[in-house]
């Protein structure tokens, strides 16, 4: 017998959401983790709000749509709110009711800079990495480190001399410029007393065509109106360079978990300094032996005698002519495990640029970038987790 297209809803419904997720499906062990994670950081979550006034939104539900977010490439939270009101994976993931009102798009600017902080996202990833069943996947002695390039928010045509550009507006990229006329006394005493009338200004169009053959442009002489922490830069010869920071993650060799991540200005410089800082912060004041792998574009006599006294065994790539790494390190066998190893650092890097829209970030400033960073390598630990905890457990 053929059923009938009633196009009807029911008014009720009485499946619970946590029904309709299957059993088997990798958001349920990575909820599971998750919510453990942030139940330990409970305190830390009650310093950030006062304990008068209105409620405001769950600070563990905005995390939780934060990562749902870069988990399944939604590139705007405008749209992940949208997405939240019919999809019922993501209310149940979030930890929304099948009724729940979802709350606006502002909600993430507004806590952007008190709760969605880079701060907050380094205690989430060592909350998630503490957990009892992560902790035994990561290895505390052998370490690697390296750094990618994340476009800026910036056009090219943004990166102006630094005597003429005029100063960032705030949500105006193309408006009209402010007038330069000035008014005469007469005009001034004569307007007092009646309405200034509108002043003619021409409008600029918003995407002019802009020549730079030619021109020498550097950090130096140059700098964007639209992110002024953006830098120029490009990491290979013969690469084109573009207005961008620096991204730095450390990386346990075991099973390839990201433990630290950073952002910073892009500049020759910084991959080193951000490594000397998240191998301290990840072991501060460790007397253990520990060892970092790297590319050759660590190989720097000042820096491998930092990891020196910081009783770090540098396990550096090589550079053809001047290498400051000797046979006193290269003739161990750790040493070529540490350079097989270090190369699966790439591998969060192109799954934050193809799945957690990395590619390109969408905010400005260094502090957000880097907090926002640091959420997309949380995301990337937890989409592993389920596929390592399966081969723990089959062992």
């Amino acid at each position: 017998m053929r059923g009938t297209d009633d196009a009807s809803g029911t008014l009720f419904s009485y499946v619970d959401l946590e029904k309709r997720v299957p059993s088997k499906h990798p958001l349920r062990l990575i909820r599971r983790i998750v919510n453990d994670a942030l139940a330990s950081l409970y305190a830390e979550f009650d310093t950030r709000y006062t304990d008068f006034g209105r409620p405001s939104i769950a600070p563990e539900r905005l995390i939780r749509a934060s990562l749902i977010q870069i988990l399944f490439s939604i590139r705007s939270e405008r749209q992940l709110v949208e997405q939240m009101n019919y999809n019922l994976l993501f209310r149940w993931f979030v930890g929304l009711g099948i009724d729940d009102a979802v709350w606006v798009p502002t909600v993430f600017t507004k806590n952007r800079d008190r709760l969605l902080t880079t701060d907050m996202s380094r205690k989430v990833m060592a909350a998630i990495l503490a957990h009892p069943e992560v902790k035994p996947l990561l290895s505390d002695d052998h370490f690697s480190v390296d750094g990618t390039l994340v476009k800026a928010w910036a056009s090219m045509k943004s990166f102006q001399p630094i005597h003429d550009a005029p100063l960032p507006h705030d949500d105006d990229p193309g408006g009209p410029p402010p007038p330069t006329d000035v008014l005469s006394t007469d005009t001034y005493k004569r307007q007092k007393t009646e309405t200034p009338p509108m002043h003619d200004t021409v409008r600029q169009p918003r995407n002019v065509e802009v020549n730079f053959r030619g021109e020498k442009r550097s950090n130096a002489t140059h700098v964007s109106v639209t992110d002024p922490d953006a830098r120029l830069y490009k990491k290979a010869p013969g690469a084109a360079a573009m207005l961008c920071f620096m991204g730095h993650t450390l990386m346990e060799n075991r099973n390839g978990l990201i433990v630290q991540a950073e952002l910073t200005h892009a500049d020759g410089h910084g991959e080193r300094k951000a490594a000397l800082e998240m191998i301290n912060r990840h072991s501060p004041g460790s007397t253990r032996r520990l060892t970092l792998g790297a590319d050759r574009g660590y190989d720097s006599a000042d820096f491998i005698a930092a990891l020196r006294r910081m009783v770090v065994t540098p396990h550096v790539a090589q550079k053809a002519r001047y290498s400051a790494i000797d046979d006193r390190t290269t003739r161990h066998p750790g040493y070529a495990i540490s350079q097989r190893h270090r190369k699966k650092i790439e591998e969060p890097f192109g799954w934050a640029k193809t799945v957690g829209g990395m590619a390109q970030t969408t905010l400005r400033g260094v502090e957000r970038v880097c907090a926002r960073f640091t959420l997309t390598m949380v995301a990337n630990n937890l989409a592993r987790l389920p596929r390592l905890l399966a081969q723990q457990a089959a062992q």
